[in-house]
């Protein structure tokens, strides 16, 4: 399951960890530091951008955006000439890799070189590196944000099914772990049972729905800060505008989306109500500690949520349960400790002694049972059965492909109010590769506009060969009231979707860019 990764303790018994589309010395830098740096074996990194991480790995691989897929098949072919696959856990634990088989023999090293950039002797190393074995394998959030990201995770996820790395000590793949590691009922967390069959809506979509009074009367916004983060933002903008389109917004801060809100509702930070916290990536179970009462009027999400469903005569007893009811349940249910209080003086602890093996009974969630590589599920969706070798074509006409994955000083646009944040980070920018910028006769500190059919948007220019050529980079997460134009990287995303999930591909946009 894509929230049930692998244990990072097994990390002592692998020779290889790869991570590939994942950058945790900005996003997690605990992890980078304490687990990736210290990890034995050798460590490689698939990025686009030669970050932080990236400089600390033994072999750095960085295809062009949208290459990722053809890549992984380059590692493939070579698994599979140099007899690095595991043959019988292909035959007892997968089914249909004699469907996809036959696409290996074109993607050899100098056809991966060049389809991706990566040069065909760092393609056979990592592949060799990976063969080895055993290995773990770390699959970013990020690798998925591109218009083929379905078919990209699919051909990547490929790597441990067909080396037999699962089901081993310092074998496994990682997206995610959440709280279904720790033990916690899910069922009881989420009252499914309440829900009724309400269609959703892709934040793709978002702006479109609350344009239409057919489709959106009310909007309540909670814990994000949409106008910032939410793609077609020119067009998501007026919607909010609505003089009929009742919003509430549950925030601690006067975020651009709460300058839209009719009615806005303080609600607590962490600081200020007790809580259970499963981290997205250590297999742990945490204590969130009350430090402080909530500040003025705020209240927690769940006692706001419980005051909503008062007013509006709802019945349903789950509704009303109060918190360290809900967090004494959940703590019985998990067989850890015996109580939040046992929790809180401990703080954090391991949801077992020893590291949890992932796939140990090598049973997968599929109605085979056993690892898919060729998919009846996919193809009734309109997939292709198996994932394929194929790229995004290239941008044309001049244009760049923008990447912006999250600033290293800040938490998507969380804490991108704090001034002494803003003031480290400082002006928006944009980094070109100095070739794109000599071919456009850019300079350092010009200032350029990056426009496309979306937006326009202005921003320093930086030079960086960390940058690779044909792509600008510029992170995303500033808020909009505290830009010039009014205006983020946002403006330039217009929410073209995957092809699997309708989720964000914002890692293609391609823009064009010139002098102001």
């Amino acid at each position: 399951a894509s929230s049930q990764g692998f244990d990072p303790r097994t990390v002592a018994d692998a020779a290889c960890v790869m991570i590939w589309g994942a950058n945790p010395a900005a996003s997690g830098p605990h992890t980078f530091e304490h687990w990736f740096r210290d990890a034995p074996g050798m460590k490689i990194v698939v990025d686009p951008l030669k970050t932080e991480t990236a400089k600390a790995a033994d072999l750095h691989l960085q295809p062009y955006p949208g290459s990722d897929a053809p890549l992984a098949f380059a590692l493939l072919h070579v698994l599979h000439r140099d007899g690095l696959l595991d043959r019988a856990f292909i035959a007892d634990r997968t089914v249909g890799w004699e469907e996809l088989e036959p696409l290996l023999a074109e993607c050899i090293p100098a056809w991966g070189e060049a389809t991706t950039g990566v040069p065909a002797a760092a393609i056979e190393r990592a592949a060799h590196g990976y063969g080895a074995g055993p290995s773990l394998l770390w699959l970013g959030q990020g690798l998925q944000r591109q218009r083929m990201g379905g078919n990209v995770m699919r051909a990547c996820a490929l790597l441990p099914a067909v080396t037999g790395n699962l089901g081993k000590p310092g074998a496994g793949i990682y997206y995610l772990n959440g709280f279904a590691g720790a033990g916690l009922d899910d069922g009881y967390l989420t009252a499914s049972h309440l829900s009724h069959d309400v269609p959703t809506i892709s934040h793709m979509d978002l702006a479109d729905a609350l344009a239409d009074p057919a489709r959106s009367r009310a909007l309540v916004c909670w814990n994000m800060n949409v106008a910032a983060s939410a793609p077609r933002q020119r067009q998501l903008l007026q919607a909010l505008k609505r003089d009929d389109l009742f919003t509430v917004v549950i925030d601690l801060f006067q975020t651009d989306t709460a300058d839209y809100a009719d009615i806005v509702l303080p609600a607590a930070s962490f600081l200020e109500f007790d809580d259970l916290v499963t981290p997205y990536f250590q297999m742990m179970l945490s204590a969130q500690v009350k430090a402080m009462a909530p500040l003025g009027e705020s209240l927690p999400n769940q006692e706001i949520f419980r005051r909503l469903a008062r007013a509006m005569n709802f019945s349903d007893p789950e509704l009303y349960e109060p918190d360290a009811e809900i967090i004494a349940n959940l703590v019985r249910s998990t067989g850890l400790v015996e109580s939040f209080a046992e929790l809180a003086a401990k703080g954090s602890i391991p949801v077992s002694p020893e590291p949890r093996m992932q796939f140990a009974d090598l049973t997968f969630a599929t109605p085979s049972g056993k690892i898919e590589i060729a998919s009846a599920r996919a193809e009734a969706d309109g997939h292709p059965r198996t994932p394929l070798p194929l790229a995004d074509p290239r941008p044309a006409h001049g244009s760049l492909r923008l990447l912006s994955p999250a600033s290293s000083f800040t938490m998507n646009d969380s804490f991108a109010n704090v001034r002494k944040l803003a003031h480290r980070a400082g002006p928006p920018a944009v980094a070109l590769h100095p070739d794109d910028a000599a071919m456009r006769q850019l300079k350092e500190g010009d200032d350029v506009l990056l426009h496309n059919e979306s937006g326009e948007l202005r921003l320093l220019l930086t030079l960086s060969e960390d940058v690779p050529p044909g792509v600008a980079y510029s992170p995303k997460g500033r808020w909009l009231k505290q830009e010039a134009d009014r205006a983020n990287v946002n403006i330039l995303n217009g929410g073209m979707k995957t092809d699997m999930g309708e989720s964000s591909s914002v890692h293609s946009v391609e823009v064009a860019v010139s002098r102001v």
